[in-house]
């Protein structure tokens, strides 16, 4: 039963931040390195949608980890190099240059505390995304919010042996005058050979008020956000499924993500691929 609760905390630990409740026993580390890619987009959600003013690559490399501080309550991080690059379409005509910048993202620090685990796992996470981006003028790429964000969450998970399942529900409250979002989402996977899990997840992001644009981020002839890239009154409701290889305790993941519904983002399926190990 241990070994069968260790893997599972490897395959619900595989969120782009942990959305687990499971936590590391005291002085064990996980780690996970991914690399995600939103390949040459130019078209985002909105009411209508609309074109983006240059075609976009969006690629992160991340490392997240967990580490147990006791029994019961972890560390836990997460640190995104994001690289973004814009080249000219013929959408319409911009005085944006075109370029690309290679830069930190919003690096997240938070606890986690498990609060209950019997049968069901209950666990409560508060995580702080710092305001680590930059922002590059003439492009107008951004790598992150220029805000800090504060995302409480209640996270509730339950091991079936070969399954598993896990559900969370949160908010992200942000300063600067961004909006702030209502989070809820899932994931239930299972074990389908030896080595293989199968994972199919939901995640909904909702604005609970608007924020403010920042100068320059809205383009004066369609009104709408020059690239998208971070801006405020985001959401969307996505779906995906990962697919991951369990070899020990080292573990090689792929996935992919599609939103079914949003507002200022992309309207192109997100890539990802990682390995992961403990220590």
């Amino acid at each position: 039963m241990k070994n069968s609760l260790k893997i599972v905390f490897f395959i619900a630990s595989l969120s782009a931040f942990s959305q687990s409740p499971w936590t590391k026993e005291k002085k064990d580390l996980f780690l996970n390195l991914s690399y995600t890619s939103i390949a040459n987009y130019n078209e985002l959600f909105g009411d209508p949608d609309y074109k983006t003013e240059k075609n976009i690559t969006d690629k992160t490399y991340q490392i997240y980890g967990e580490y147990g501080l006791t029994n019961k309550t972890a560390f836990v991080f997460n640190i995104p190099l994001k690289s973004i690059k814009t080249e000219d379409t013929n959408n319409l005509i911009s005085n944006l240059d075109s370029g690309s910048k290679t830069a930190f993202g919003n690096i997240s620090l938070g606890l986690k505390h498990q609060f209950y685990n019997k049968n069901w796992v209950i666990s409560g996470q508060l995580v702080t995304e710092l305001n680590t981006s930059s922002f590059k003028e003439n492009t107008k790429i951004r790598t992150g919010y220029d805000a800090f964000t504060f995302t409480p969450q209640l996270l509730i998970g339950k091991s079936f042996g070969k399954t598993f399942l896990q559900t969370q529900i949160g908010a992200d409250i942000r300063t600067n005058d961004y909006s702030n979002n209502f989070k809820i989402g899932g994931e239930f996977g299972g074990k389908i050979s030896k080595n293989i899990w199968l994972i199919g997840f939901v995640d909904i992001v909702k604005n609970i008020d608007n924020g403010v644009y920042k100068t320059g981020e809205i383009n004066p002839q369609t009104l709408t956000p020059r690239n998208g890239l971070y801006v405020t009154d985001q959401e969307y409701g996505a779906y995906g499924l990962k697919g991951i290889l369990q070899l020990c305790d080292l573990g090689i993941t792929t996935s992919f993500a599609n939103a079914f519904f949003g507002n200022n983002v992309p309207k192109k399926t997100a890539f990802s691929i990682g390995i992961f190990n403990t220590f």
